[in-house]
């Protein structure tokens, strides 16, 4: 049995609720016993590396629009915390393991918490202190990244791919440090063909020329609504894949999971899950 059908099996026992909770990862690959794992940068790394980080303009964000989106510096779910914290740690590992430095936030159909899953992921990541991370909303014929922050901002993504922008002008804060999102307000018609442009490899490029090396977050349409995911996966490292329990059949899985074979799959989180820790610490 697969990954993704394992997941689904699972997640056919489970009632549908607004909790978003776990996250199924492939097996990490055996390190050769050679490898010594890397040593946790000090004080004086970290401070080196924020020195030569890049300075962003600061977005102006929206508290209630956040809390009504579930947006992750609004939510005081202690369950949901720790959920996004062990999602976070399990991404970091699996990345450290392959060398990866960017990811494709996708899913079988709209609705089920791509876009939630990309803002809460990237926050996590960025709270840790050796972590810069950069969001980019890539759902470009519906983008929701800026909505679900409340952003207000200027230029944004559509303006740098129609040559009207630079890359230091769609790139904001939201007031989280070490967190970078590329925002998007305008869809776009022609969204594959936007991905596939030399515009976007530029973009690409430029993400990942940044110093210190970010972690790339892509907020992609779902699979199967059109051609996006396959026309930009070459500019990306590894793909995460969303689920939501009692929404996502088990046909739709079956077919995801033949696509995906052909990506490097990073996991599967399972979003609106019925399982709560049945004590306050577990």
């Amino acid at each position: 049995m697969s990954l993704i059908e394992a997941a689904v099996e699972r997640a056919k026992k489970l009632a549908d609720t607004s909790v978003h909770r776990a996250l199924k990862v492939p097996p990490e690959p055996e390190a050769p016993k050679s490898r010594s794992r890397k040593a946790e940068p000090d004080a004086a790394e970290v401070a080196a590396r924020a020195a030569i980080a890049r300075v962003l303009p600061v977005a102006s964000v929206d508290a209630q629009t956040m809390e009504r989106h579930g947006v992750l510096l609004q939510v005081d779910d202690i369950a949901a915390q720790r959920s996004y914290r062990i999602l976070r740690t399990r991404v970091q590992q699996r990345m450290q393991a392959q060398g990866w430095f960017s990811v494709a936030v996708t899913a079988s159909g709209a609705g089920e918490g791509k876009t939630l899953t990309s803002i809460n992921l990237a926050i996590s990541l960025a709270r840790d202190i050796n972590t810069w991370v950069y969001l980019v909303d890539l759902d470009l014929q519906r983008p929701k990244v800026a909505s679900y922050f409340g952003m207000q901002f200027g230029k944004g993504l559509t303006d740098y791919l129609a040559g009207t922008a630079q890359f230091d002008e769609v790139l904001y804060s939201p007031g989280v440090e070490r967190l970078g999102v590329i925002p998007n307000a305008q869809p776009m018609a022609h969204s594959s063909e936007a991905l596939g442009s030399p515009r976007m490899r530029e973009l690409v490029q430029s993400l990942t020329s940044e110093k210190p090396r970010p972690i790339v977050i892509y907020d992609l349409p779902p699979l199967f609504m059109s051609d996006d995911v396959l026309k930009f996966y070459p500019n990306v490292d590894s793909t995460l894949f969303v689920v939501s329990e009692g929404q996502t059949s088990r046909a739709i899985v079956q077919r995801a999971n033949e696509v995906l074979q052909e990506m490097n799959l990073l996991g599967v989180v399972i979003n609106r899950s019925a399982e709560r820790e049945a004590s306050g610490y577990y």
